[in-house]
């Protein structure tokens, strides 16, 4: 219940966000830096997030760092100096607000989904066959988060075991320290096939020189992603209205466009 009400007052705060100031407000704006430690897979999202609040508010610079939620995760336990953390699932923020190192409670702000990608030159029938095309011979190697540190590699076992291919594809397993790790395998002809999570297959170089399948949200756990403003920000007031962007109206669409749906509730 808490996470919902915060929800609802970072939603009401992005009214405030939405608009650019005035041309002599921005002028008059000190600068305001923001540091984001974020799941690999939101990279083409939160460029275009982090364009629009900049063209929004002239005065910000955000910064990014791309990653495992679980390295994030226990970078931040041991003190480092992120801003903000959106992690690739809802668990470990939890984690970090029962240990006394958020500003506030998390706040869940996109579900994933889960493709599996090969290259434009695969004769697999992907529509076909779904994630039994993996036991193909010319699979040979498939590539995927860890499931250890990566949300969507939990989640694409989960799909193997329900197309009940899990033993039999665990032995070609190319393991990546976060998506976006598993993604540079299967580019590389490391592998030839990966699974994925939507937004990064949705955009260059994976959209360019491969193609896909989503994948049924019900082969797999719910992928709720979710974020926490980092006890001892420089600037929580700032981190809060960066926040409210993300749930706000422009936020939702944009995260839209990139193959996420919204969370419930």
């Amino acid at each position: 219940m808490c996470i919902r009400l915060h929800v609802a007052a970072l939603l009401a705060l992005a009214a405030s966000v939405q608009g650019a100031p005035s041309p002599a407000a921005a002028a008059a704006a000190a600068p305001r830096t923001l540091t984001i430690a974020a799941a690999a897979n939101l990279e083409p999202v939160l460029q275009e997030l982090i364009r629009g609040f900049e063209a929004a508010r002239p005065e910000a610079t955000i910064r990014t760092t791309l990653g495992p939620s679980g390295r994030f995760f226990a970078q931040i336990q041991q003190g480092a100096p992120f801003d903000l953390f959106l992690a690739a699932d809802a668990s470990f923020p939890a984690r970090l607000v029962e240990a006394g190192l958020s500003s506030g409670p998390a706040f869940p702000y996109a579900l994933g989904r889960l493709a599996i990608w090969i290259p434009a030159d695969s004769r697999l029938d992907l529509e076909k066959a779904g994630v039994r095309a993996l036991l193909d011979p010319s699979i040979r190697k498939v590539a995927l988060g860890n499931p250890a540190v990566a949300p969507y590699g939990v989640a694409a076992e989960d799909a193997m075991r329900a197309a009940g291919v899990l033993e039999a594809v665990k032995g070609k397993w190319v393991l990546g320290e976060s998506s976006g790790q598993a993604a540079q395998f299967a580019l590389s002809g490391a592998a030839q096939a990966a699974f994925l999570p939507h937004s990064l297959v949705l955009a260059p170089p994976l959209s360019t020189r491969g193609r896909h399948l989503l994948l049924p949200a019900s082969s797999h756990r719910p992928i709720e992603q979710a974020g926490v403003i980092v006890k001892g920000t420089r600037d929580p007031e700032f981190a809060r209205e960066f926040v409210a962007w993300l749930l706000g109206p422009n936020g939702r669409a944009i995260f839209a466009r990139h193959g996420y749906e919204a969370p419930p509730g």
